[in-house]
């Protein structure tokens, strides 16, 4: 259910910071679910009724993934995108700017 996918997946870190990519709405509603019931806040309310109503198809799966970011925030848990210079070179063209700047 292409509805369901995010444009970008977020990266986030669980357990003993390992990194996680979400992709889907369903992934992220698995998350939220399981989220231990001590550190829960509004953000996760607030993302977990998000995955909900992307499920029940009443919201965009992209809306989805702004509660599900601003819940990782935060939570300090948020993997910022990682691009390589090859891959941001090609989505930049040439520019003729350093990156080390």
């Amino acid at each position: 259910m292409a509805h369901d996918h995010f444009e970008e997946p977020v990266t986030i870190l669980v357990g003993l910071g390992l990194p996680m990519r979400l992709e889907t709405v369903t992934e992220a509603h698995a998350l939220l679910q399981d989220w231990p019931a001590a550190n829960r806040s509004s953000a996760h309310e607030i993302a977990l009724n998000a995955c909900k109503a992307g499920i029940a198809g009443e919201i965009d799966a992209e809306t989805v993934r702004a509660t599900l970011v601003a819940f990782a925030r935060r939570h300090d848990i948020l993997v910022p995108d990682m691009v390589s210079p090859a891959q941001a070179a090609l989505a930049g063209g040439a520019s003729g700017t350093s990156s080390n700047g």
